[in-house]
Order: C-alpha cells, then sequence, then structure tokens
C-alpha cells in the first residue's frame, strides 16, 4: 500500500529561497532511497516561504527507516537551522479522491 510522508516547512523571507533550495536538494537524495515513489513539491502562493512536499512511498516502514538514516543528513540540519519554526511530518494514505 502506497503511504504519502507529508512535510511542511515554514522559511522566513530571509530564507525563503535558501529554504526552498534545501529542500529540493532533500528530496532529490530520496530518488536514491528504497521505497521512495515520487515527491511533489507544493508552494504557498500566499506566503512564498511555506512549503509542503508530499511524498510517495511503498511502505510507512520504509518511509520512517529514511527519516530515521537521514535525520543527521547535513541538509536535513540546513534546513531545521533556516526554519522559523519545527518542520512538521506525518504519514497519510488516501481516503479517496475526486
Amino acid at each position: 500500500m502506497t503511504v504519502y510522508s507529508i512535510w511542511e516547512s515554514y522559511f522566513p523571507p530571509e530564507s525563503r529561497v535558501e529554504g526552498r533550495d534545501v529542500t529540493e536538494r532533500i528530496w532529490e537524495d530520496m530518488t536514491d532511497c528504497d521505497g521512495y515513489l515520487g515527491h511533489e513539491l507544493f508552494g504557498d502562493v500566499d506566503n512564498p516561504g511555506h512549503l509542503l512536499v508530499v511524498s510517495h512511498w511503498d511502505t510507512k516502514e520504509r518511509a520512517d527507516q529514511v527519516l530515521a538514516d537521514y535525520k543527521d543528513h547535513p541538509n536535513a540540519a540546513e534546513a531545521n537551522r533556516l526554519v522559523e519554526k519545527p518542520r512538521r511530518r506525518f504519514v497519510a494514505e488516501k481516503l479517496s479522491s475526486g
């Protein structure tokens, strides 16, 4: 069953470009991870520093393992340094689509 690891980040105006760049680097790294199926990066039209990543994984266990393995990576540390409040993640399953 495909699951969705959803990340929300808020970067202040002075670091929104760097925040987007590091977010893109993180998700480029994910392409080599077991269980990774793809992702989409969304930017808030009204708040350009607010980003949402919806990533697709083959199992929750693989998504969780990558999170554990990647938490100390320099890109993760850089994203955590740049945000104005802690990044948030949850894993979801699709209930319906329209």
